[in-house]
């Protein structure tokens, strides 16, 4: 995937990080942790300014929150509620979670969305929620980045500071992006096995 990584950027240049950055966002498997940190080693060998890769990298991953947010935000709430009663198992999402949620976003909304962009795979998941919940744009906007230009200058920074230690940027994240990988797989799966029966399943 590394190497996947280091074509596009070389091809697309900052356009793209920010299309990766928008990638990983869709599709959670794709590490930001990789792809900013390959950026950033591409700044310190004078390929592009670090400047624009922390904004690149911002703005697509922006993009990538916009979408989840849309999605929450067209779907209305009872009807994603009947679909969690019928099919949550395969998502691992109950009634009850989505209750949870949006009771809880009505009094952590902004802070959920602001420190949710720092934690790996719950920065995309964070967008839906803060959609179903109705959080208004403008607010969703500036704490997502925050969160977000944070998340992007740490990583970026980080694999510009390492410079040429490529080896040591190579060692340090294939293991935490396989660590990522496998514990996501091990949370889905330990809910699927404990999934609670539904109320139509306890009738059969």
């Amino acid at each position: 995937m590394a190497s996947w990584i280091e074509n596009v950027i070389d091809t697309l240049g900052v356009w793209g990080i920010a299309l990766l950055m928008f990638l990983e966002n869709v599709f959670p498997p794709i590490p930001s942790e990789l792809i900013m940190t390959l950026s950033g080693f591409a700044a310190s060998r004078g390929e592009t300014s670090i400047v624009l890769v922390i904004i690149a990298g911002t703005l697509g991953s922006l993009a990538g929150a916009l979408f989840w947010y849309g999605i929450g935000r067209m779907f209305d709430q009872e009807r994603v509620k009947r679909l969690a009663d019928r099919h949550g198992r395969w998502v691992t999402l109950t009634r009850t979670d989505l209750e949870r949620t949006d009771r809880w976003f009505d009094d952590h909304g902004h802070w959920a969305v602001l420190f949710g962009r720092l934690i790996p795979t719950i920065r995309t998941l964070i967008s839906i929620p803060a959609g179903f919940s109705e959080m208004p744009l403008s607010r969703f906007l500036i704490f997502t980045s925050i969160g977000t230009t944070i998340w992007t200058a740490f990583l970026a920074l980080f694999g510009y500071w390492l410079g040429n230690d490529y080896q040591v940027l190579e060692e340090w994240l294939d293991p935490v992006s396989l660590g990522v990988v496998v514990l996501v797989v091990v949370i889905y799966v330990w809910r699927f096995i404990t999934f609670p029966k539904t109320h139509r399943d306890q009738k059969k």
